[in-house]
């Protein structure tokens, strides 16, 4: 079944600035309520299923929590029903790509080719979604970029503090709190980029296409 979007135009008075930054401000507590379970309940899965139970916990949060924050920036009726229709698929199958990446080829090349696949399956799946496949290769390039740019940008943070807390004595805090605020950091970096990302694609995807005649369909 498909929902009409009317009218096929940004939300009132949201700009594309300011859609990026409701997404990056929205996800980026999402983020960190989803590495919370990463940061707080590691050890708890390490005999519950391990890394695979640990990632699938922390995907739902993910999907559970955006649609909460970040709904509003769909136009239209049944926001938060849609949002999610289109968001679960997305997110899951990025979600899929990246860990296969991860867990075949590890840091390095493993993060690039699964931040690009699946940065590349979420816009797809996203403008399938939402029924607009417009300016879909720029949102690609913006997307991946903004979301790299946070992952790797948390990485940084969190070998910093790490680096800190392997200090005897830590400078700051304690030992366990500072790996704590690390892994947590991560998660506002990725958070912000992703949420960046999410909000321009949102934006953009959601204007009129050139000749557009009628109003675009949501499945």
């Amino acid at each position: 079944m498909k929902d009409n979007i009317t009218p096929p135009t940004e939300p009132a008075g949201l700009t594309t600035g300011r859609a990026i930054l409701w997404g990056s401000a929205g996800f980026c507590g999402v983020s960190v309520a989803a590495f919370s379970i990463w940061a707080g309940g590691s050890g708890w899965f390490r005999h519950r299923g391990g890394e695979a139970a640990l990632y699938a916990a922390i995907a739902i949060a993910f999907v559970g929590l955006t649609g909460l924050f970040l709904h509003p920036l769909l136009v239209g009726p049944r926001r938060i029903r849609r949002f999610y229709a289109a968001f679960t698929p997305a997110f899951l199958l990025y979600a899929v790509v990246w860990s296969g990446f991860w867990f075949w080829l590890k840091f390095g090349l493993g993060e690039w080719l699964g931040a690009f696949f699946g940065s590349a399956s979420f816009v797809a799946i996203m403008a399938w979604r939402l029924g607009r496949w417009h300016s879909l290769v720029p949102v690609t390039v913006v997307f991946f970029a903004l979301h790299t740019a946070g992952y790797f940008a948390g990485g940084w943070c969190m070998a910093q503090l790490l680096a800190l807390a392997r200090q005897v004595p830590p400078p700051v805090l304690n030992k366990g709190t500072l790996i704590t605020c690390a892994m947590l950091s991560w998660g506002v970096m990725y958070g912000l980029g992703f949420g960046a990302g999410l909000g321009y694609l949102l934006a953009v995807l959601q204007r009129p296409s050139a000749g557009a005649t009628g109003s675009p369909q949501s499945r």
